[in-house]
């Protein structure tokens, strides 16, 4: 009786993988949250077509709401960076009477819903207010200019800053410095040297998350502003004034616009934070 022989089957070594169900909920969540609404909002505003797209985007008060919007932005951004980098650094190296009161103030911007923040910008800045009657003998405005929507976004970027930089500085070791004293270097070179490199990633994301932020605030800004086109109008409430004017078209493309420079703008900050990275103490 002959031996029955089966045919042979090459073995594979290697598993093929399979989506596990940790991720196929994440890619699932990020698909519904982020991924639909903006395809949606690209596909609306993209049945217009090129021709009538570039004319509502490129239109004049279109491109003074981006200027008033993308600029101030920044520059409230940058600005943080600087003024959240000092704030975090004394809040982690010294230590004085109310450092807890001030520390849980930095994240009022957070708790604060942003018409009442605005209610009270306007409120403090105005001609007659706490801090605007001190500008007002000189002929500066804040509130209801472009410096008062400027207000506005130092006011709301300013946790990013200080909160992504206080964890970093608080694992930042002193004996470091101490050495580089020791070496001989003055305070000047410590601090470019040796605490300045780490430090620069963190503070480009804290200023990339404050300007983000910046960009998208409606409530606060729309209080504080006049919202006048062509002086202190912004991309978000050009886009609500739109749909209060049944122009849905028009908002949508301004939408558009508004998120594909954001996404630029946010990818060449983290090309700049890989850059930092190169400069971290290890």
């Amino acid at each position: 009786m002959k031996p029955i022989t089966l045919p042979l089957r090459p073995i594979s070594l290697t598993k093929k993988p399979t989506p596990s169900l940790p991720w196929i909920i994440t890619l699932s969540y990020l698909v519904i949250l982020l991924g639909m609404p903006a395809i949606a909002l690209i596909s609306k505003s993209l049945t217009l077509g090129i021709t009538e797209f570039w004319k509502i985007a490129t239109s004049p008060i279109a491109l003074s709401a981006y200027n008033v919007t993308f600029l101030t932005s920044l520059l409230a951004g940058t600005i943080n960076g600087v003024m959240g980098t000092l704030v975090a650094w004394v809040l982690v190296r010294y230590q004085f009477p109310g450092k807890k009161l001030i520390d849980a103030c930095i994240d009022l911007p957070f708790a604060l819903p942003t018409s009442v923040a605005g209610l009270v910008l306007a409120t403090v800045y105005s001609q007659e207010g706490w801090i605007g009657q001190l500008f007002a003998p000189f002929g500066i405005k804040i509130a209801f200019t472009r410096l008062g929507v400027f207000v506005a976004m130092l006011f709301i970027s300013l946790p990013f800053v200080v909160r992504t930089l206080q964890p970093v500085l608080q694992e930042m070791e002193q004996e470091v410095e101490e050495a580089a004293w020791v070496l001989g270097a003055n305070a000047w070179e410590t601090f470019w040297r040796v605490i300045l490199p780490p430090l620069i990633p963190p503070i480009l994301t804290g200023v990339s998350l404050g300007f983000s932020r910046a960009i998208g605030e409606y409530g606060s800004v729309v209080i504080i502003a006049s919202n006048i086109p062509f002086k202190d109008l912004i991309a978000p409430v050009l886009v609500f004034q739109r749909l209060e004017q049944y122009d849905y078209a028009g908002a949508t493309v301004i939408g558009t616009v508004l998120l594909f420079v954001s996404l630029v703008m946010l990818l060449i900050i983290n090309r700049l934070q890989q850059w930092g990275q190169r400069y971290q103490i290890r």
